[in-house]
């Protein structure tokens, strides 16, 4: 049993610790988005299903003799393709489907070992079936369930904050050597055991197919719960390993808990407390930007745990002899990876609004609801298939245009909208028939500037942009001769109304969605007196690919929702900007946040480096309350960064300047290897 237990342990804490390990080397290459660890975790889930469908084929086709020596053989093949470091010819250039892309590319880094590990616990547990007749195998699975929630949880706490990831990447791939050798000692314990392969002959009578669906679709709705309430908190704070694990872990925990035994599952009790959590998910949701991220964790944490408590204990209900443990977890992870295809690919194309969350617990609700009704009237419904399933499809049809009628009331001012792998952008019109009528980009629920649509009006400044902004007084400073800007994150190209003739304005954009509605609903960049050059890709790998662009002034403004990008405010990031800037040239950081300070993560780098930094905290119009959309400038928070003081202490810009405080005692620059968001919580999130 220690054998076993200590191997299926492992095997598991490896199959997850390499999740956020791999996701962290990637994050960067992709801009930061919260997609790259939606698409992970469809990847993961498609290997762990193919993992599982190897053990379940190899259990019924071959002795555990033969399956001892084939899977060794894949763990010394797998063990061949180690280090897990992605090669740096695989960064993306610009112009790929970034979702094909980062499954292409995991694929290539990570694919084998993970398909070998996906593939040891049911082999192990198949295994221990055999040898231990009459000793439930469920104990191993719920040891695996607790290797892979230590994995998680020692990550951002243990890993990330110690060791930088291409010790990681080593340290790991050591493990799973180590894996590998107590794997196949297990194995050896089945040389001699040629007995012929469990053809499923014996296994008794066949689940009902209604019990098989639920197999499925249990775990489909957790996967969708899942993906969609961790895509919910990283637009709106950061893709950051902490906000991976942590939904992941109380997924995991709700594994652990529902699968020890039926009295950790009080099934009237769970349903309650779904409903009540929904309810509380609804509200976090419609309240929007006013949430802070203590509450938003709570909200949709606790949704997330209620709903996989109930969808994992209907399915601990539900659960086979052992001699059909296989097929078990094989339906487990068909639903695992329809909810990652669902979230990762499906929702994409099928909604222009993040609808997939409330997908989810509608479902939940409805498949808890069957799930009580089928053993409450069972008896009475098994001559009435028609009519239950007419009934079925009725509750899925109401559930469905209750998700169209919100999607349709989400957008009902816009004039455009796209969806992509960044996110969600539209276009909404404002004031239409007064002088404010205007068009306003949001991505999220965060506004990305706005033009008045009146041929007079359409060249002024707006938003985070206006002529007293950090930015805008630095451009003011250095327009006595031609200047060339770089600009990180282009919106509405609102900063273009800054340009002059000779100015040379080089815009770095990631998503081409954004592109194409600055170009095709906002007139700033065709307006604009400068030469304007947009470049399509993440900015930090165009900056690494270009020759010194000796910018005189470098911009960095590039967030999604109220997300940061970390990977652009890192020590590694800010030597690749010194290297493209004038020795008097000015970096300015668009630091507004809902949720974070990020005055002192600035401070520190510069410090480091031994550069000057000036705060422009700027004031925004304050209409009259009867006239709201007279507002065209709103407050701002800019971060001016030189080599040289006297440029900070210029007339055009000194007295705007307002007093920074200092940077806490012991705080760490943030690098590619570290970073520490609650070291930068707002004091309005205590």
């Amino acid at each position: 049993m220690i054998r076993y237990g200590i191997a299926v342990f492992l095997s598991a804490f490896l199959l997850f610790l390499v999740q956020p390990l791999i996701s962290r080397f990637i994050l960067p290459w992709f801009g930061g988005s919260s997609a790259v660890w939606t698409t992970c975790m469809l990847f993961f889930q498609v290997f762990l299903l193919a993992g599982y469908a190897y053990a379940h084929l190899s259990i019924r086709s071959f002795s555990p003799r033969w399956q001892a020596l084939i899977h060794a053989g894949l763990l010394a093949v797998a063990a061949m393709t180690l280090p897990v470091i992605p090669a740096e010819g695989l960064k993306p250039q610009g112009g790929e489907n970034p979702t094909l892309r980062v499954l292409a590319l995991l694929t290539m880094s990570v694919g084998l070992p993970y398909f070998a590990l996906s593939s040891t616990g049911p082999l192990l547990q198949a295994w221990f079936a055999r040898a231990k007749p009459g000793r439930s195998p469920y104990v191993l699975y719920a040891l695996s369930n607790v290797g892979s929630l230590l994995a998680l949880l020692s990550y951002p706490f243990l890993f990330e904050p110690w060791l930088g990831r291409i010790h990681q990447a080593y340290a790991w791939s050591g493990g799973f050597v180590l894996f590998a050798l107590l794997c196949a000692a297990v194995g050896l314990g089945h040389r001699h055991d040629g007995t012929r392969p469990d053809r499923g002959t014996a296994q008794g009578p066949t689940p009902p197919l209604v019990t098989r669906g639920l197999w499925v679709a249990l775990p489909m709705c957790a996967s969708v719960m899942l993906l969609a309430v961790t895509n919910q908190l990283c637009q709106d704070v950061a893709s950051v390993p902490f906000l991976w694990v942590l939904p992941l872990s109380l997924y995991l925990l709700t594994f652990i808990v529902t699968f020890a035994g039926p009295r950790w599952y009080p099934r009237y009790w769970a349903i309650l407390a779904m409903f009540g959590a929904i309810v509380a998910v609804v509200v976090a949701h419609n309240t929007g930007a006013g949430l802070s991220v203590k509450y938003q964790l709570l909200a949709y944490g606790g949704g997330l745990l209620t709903c996989c408590v109930v969808c994992h204990g209907e399915l601990y209900r539900l659960r086979p002899e052992p001699a059909r443990l296989t097929g078990y977890y094989l339906a487990i992870s068909v639903g695992g990876a329809l909810g990652g295809l669902f979230v990762g690919i499906v929702a994409p194309l099928v909604f222009r609004v993040y609808l997939e969350m409330y997908a989810g617990m509608a479902a939940c609700v409805l498949l808890a609801m069957f799930c009580v009704a089928r053993d409450a009237f069972g008896h009475l419904l098994a001559g009435h298939r028609l009519q239950v399933s007419l009934a079925c499809a009725v509750a899925v049809l109401a559930a469905a245009l209750l998700l169209m009628d919100h999607q349709r009331s989400a957008t009902q001012r816009a004039v455009a909208s796209e969806r992509n792998f960044y996110g969600v952008l539209r276009v909404d019109e404002f004031y239409e028939g007064t002088a404010h009528h205007q068009y306003s980009l949001y991505h999220g629920i965060i506004e990305h500037g706005f033009q008045y649509r009146m041929p007079e009006r359409r060249r002024e400044p707006s938003t985070y942009y206006g002529e007293n902004s950090g930015v805008a007084l630095a451009l003011m400073h250095l327009s006595g001769k031609p200047r060339k800007v770089g600009l990180v994150g282009l919106g509405t190209g609102t900063l273009a109304t800054f340009g002059r003739p000779g100015d040379q304005f080089r815009f770095y954009e990631i998503n081409p969605a954004v592109i194409e509605l600055a170009g095709s609903h906002f007139t700033f960049l065709d307006d604009s007196a400068a030469d304007i050059e947009l470049v399509l890709g993440d900015a930090r790998l165009s900056l690494e690919r270009e020759e010194p662009q000796n910018f005189d002034l470098l911009a960095l403004d590039a967030f999604s929702s109220d997300s940061i990008p970390v990977h652009l405010l890192t020590q590694e990031a800010l030597d690749l900007y010194l290297r493209h800037l004038k020795p008097e040239g000015v970096i300015c950081l668009h630091i507004s946040n809902r949720h974070l300070d990020l005055r002192p993560v600035v401070q520190s780098l510069a410090q480091a480096r031994g550069l000057h930094v000036s705060w422009v905290d700027s004031a925004g119009d304050i209409p009259p309350p009867e006239n709201a959309g007279a507002q065209r400038v709103y407050a701002a928070s800019w971060l001016l960064v030189s080599r040289e003081r006297w440029v900070l202490e210029s007339e055009l810009i000194a007295p705007s300047v307002s007093k920074l405080p200092p940077v806490p005692e012991g705080f760490r620059p943030w690098t590619d290897d570290y970073s520490n968001l609650f070291s930068v919580l707002s004091e309005r999130e205590d």
